[in-house]
């Protein structure tokens, strides 16, 4: 009885094991036969699904099993890795140093699995759709390991210093990418009004009407934001220079785009409320209390509306046709290469078209089985097609850079005397800034190079 209760057991479990493999499969991207890869996309979801199970994975190491440590008065060797070069400090300061060594500890782990994955997609095009199931578990037991790890000084000093190049990379990358957006929401909306003109006269003007109303909210946006700071953030040099070239750099904007054909209303109106949200988001991250009234505060709204921006960045860059087509400029000729039909010169009538009937009907079966699979050369398996997975993995190495200096104040674990804040610090108000007139300056640079440089093409 005793033997037959335990084949049974053995077999239930044996039933369970499979059933939790295939749903875990299904939700990492693979639910087709063993015979059919995954969609080109899969690798994408999966990494940003990846990256966000990375974010709640940081926050609850850095809120969470951060204060657990530094309440405990158990000596073993998780609580020693984790107040390793903690020691020494203030109990809110101690719980700051402990909980970002804790962000980090995930965002190495991910940063390392992300650039593993990028060159793993060098070597070959369409790894970044392969086994996720075994990725995602080699990436929990990397985060796993990195819980036992001392802070010094793989964590405090060697990722500290690669996350802020990584986060500078970064907000390089997105100040392009809102470039980018701005003109193709612009060119988008103009061109659907030229086709809407051309089927019906006078429905175009309705794509009109929506660019200039996006027009109007996109300054209404911006001189609230304008007047809101001059009210509550003035009172020190800083945040006041920031606020007023803020209004003399939009001006200059808006000067360089009336007096040429080269930008566009739309494209203006919209750098310039994103350069008013990164002015707020810089000072609001003064540390001097004199001249910053939300010291101290969670700037809930201010973070969530920069996870927002940035995903919908990553997605600009990751899914739109235009960063495709500009990733992988061959695509298009790849495509049209493929698409065409081969020109019968030399042969007509009767031979062409059998020619013609043999080229499709074939007894081949390597050449059905690979159209079955969807793997042929020119197929779902094009290896062209994930020529740019690389480059995905790498931005999201820098995204997760980016996310770890942004949740802890660049590193910074000193409060300049004031409540110690996560929102708080002079290097993310300094980056934050910089990254405002940077894209304002590339934006004039689009906007005067066509005119400084007549004989060159700037499309």
């Amino acid at each position: 009885m005793a033997t037959i209760a335990v084949c049974l057991t053995t077999s239930v479990s044996w039933c369970f094991c499979q059933a939790c493999s295939s749903l875990f499969s299904s939700c990492c991207g693979n639910d087709k036969l063993s015979t059919v890869p995954p969609s080109a996309t899969s690798g994408r979801k999966r990494s940003v699904a990846l990256l966000i199970l990375s974010i709640g994975l940081s926050l609850a190491f850095q809120y969470g099993i951060a204060d657990q440590i530094v309440s405990s008065t158990a000596n073993n060797l998780l609580t020693d890795a984790w107040l390793d070069g903690c020691e020494g400090l203030s109990t809110d300061l101690e719980k700051v140093c402990v909980g970002n060594n804790g962000n980090f500890r995930v965002s190495c782990a991910t940063f390392i699995f992300f650039c593993l994955a990028g060159v793993a997609a060098v070597l070959k095009p369409t790894a970044n759709r392969e086994a996720w199931p075994a990725k995602y578990t080699l990436y929990l037991f990397m985060v796993l390991i990195s819980a036992f790890i001392p802070n010094e000084p793989l964590f405090a000093s060697i990722f500290l210093n690669v996350a802020r190049i990584g986060g500078v990379i970064f907000i390089i990358a997105q100040q392009l990418i809102i470039l980018d957006m701005a003109y193709n929401w612009n060119d988008s909306w103009v061109t659907k009004s030229n086709e809407a003109e051309a089927e019906q006269a006078g429905t175009g003007k309705n794509w009109l009407r929506a660019i200039l109303c996006a027009c109007g909210i996109n300054y209404v946006f911006s001189f609230g934001m304008l007047i809101y700071m001059f009210m509550e953030f003035t009172g020190c040099p800083s945040n006041n220079a920031f606020i007023a070239m803020t209004l003399i750099l939009s001006v200059m904007v808006h000067a360089a785009q009336l007096s040429g054909d080269e930008g566009s209303l739309l494209s203006s109106s919209l750098l310039m409320a994103w350069s008013c949200f990164l002015c707020y988001s810089a000072v609001a991250r003064n540390p001097n209390e004199a001249c910053n009234p939300n010291l101290g505060q969670d700037e809930t709204l201010t973070i969530f509306l920069g996870v927002i921006v940035t995903f919908i960045s990553l997605a600009w860059a990751g899914w739109s046709y235009t960063a495709e087509d500009k990733f992988n400029p061959d695509r298009n000729t790849s495509r049209g290469d493929k698409n065409k039909l081969p020109e019968n010169t030399g042969n007509t009538g009767s031979e062409g078209e059998r020619r013609n009937v043999t080229g499709v009907v074939t007894g081949d079966d390597e050449t059905e089985k690979n159209n079955d699979e969807g793997t042929s050369t020119q197929g779902d398996g094009d290896p062209r097609k994930f020529s740019n997975s690389w480059r995905l993995n790498f931005v999201l190495a820098s995204v997760t850079c980016w996310k770890s200096v942004v949740l802890t104040r660049w590193g910074e674990i000193s409060g300049d005397g004031t409540i110690v804040d996560s929102s708080t610090g002079r290097i993310s108000m300094w980056m934050i800034i910089a990254s405002q007139w940077l894209v304002l300056s590339l934006y004039v640079w689009t906007l005067i190079a066509p005119r400084l440089f007549p004989n060159r093409d700037f499309s």
